[in-house]
């Protein structure tokens, strides 16, 4: 995790999203697996196709955070919610689940044993995100677990020689 309380103690107030996506899913392996490819069809419709490495990157981020609240965040008849924003070219994934008491830990976790099935998730999105972090859930039992990616700059066009040279 790498985000800190500024030294003045305000966190900065948060801008409106450009764009936004939310929506609940039921806390199961399909639930997880709908939640990761509508984010990768949004993402393609605000601009971002399928194969651009912004898409590609934050549809693994959404598996692995929709995986762990299905996994780690279930709670019997509880869903789990999604929300995907860009705001000021920063794109946030929020997951947000119902039990609060099983917090991944805020320090990317060590490496799994090679033959581990699982325990990559969050170093997976600690390694992809420019930041993440876990915050309570707001008015009710459980947290939050989100990433966020700046978005990159446009492309510069390249004008070649013959271009830049006036005739």
């Amino acid at each position: 995790m790498k985000s800190a309380t500024p030294t003045n103690g305000h966190m900065p107030q948060p801008t409106a999203p450009e764009r936004e996506f939310a929506m609940r899913f039921t806390s199961t392996p399909r639930g997880a697996r709908l939640a990761r490819r509508l984010v990768s069809h949004r993402l393609n419709e605000w601009g971002h196709p399928y194969t651009t490495p912004t898409n590609e990157t934050l549809t693994l981020i959404a598996a692995e955070l929709t995986a762990n609240a299905v996994r780690h965040g279930h709670v019997p008849g509880r869903d789990f919610h999604l929300q995907l924003s860009l705001t000021a070219h920063t794109f946030r994934i929020e997951v947000t689940d119902t039990r609060a008491e099983r917090r991944p830990s805020p320090t990317p976790p060590a490496l799994a044993a090679p033959d581990a099935e699982s325990g990559r998730g969050l170093l997976l999105v600690a390694t992809l995100a420019d930041d993440w972090g876990v915050t309570p859930r707001r008015a009710a039992p459980g947290k939050t677990v989100w990433a966020e990616l700046l978005e990159p700059p446009p492309p510069v066009a390249v004008r070649s020689q013959a271009e830049s040279t006036p005739t």
